[in-house]
């Protein structure tokens, strides 16, 4: 992840009210949200060893 280059919009009494992101920032932010939405979302499903997908891919011939 890049460094963050943000800047503050503020207030009349200089207190914080927004925060202002490039775009490719921004983007990338939303993209790690989505990926650790779906992260917490399979967190219960069940697992398979690597071994187990690796002999499927090879019976499936896509490995």
């Amino acid at each position: 992840m890049q460094k963050l280059k943000e800047r503050y919009l503020t207030d009349k009494n200089g207190h914080k009210e927004a925060v202002v992101l490039d775009v490719g920032t921004y983007e990338e932010l939303l993209e790690n949200l989505e990926d650790l939405y779906v992260i917490a979302e399979r967190k219960k499903e069940p697992t398979v060893s690597l071994e187990t997908v690796k002999r499927s891919l090879k019976r499936s011939g896509l490995l």
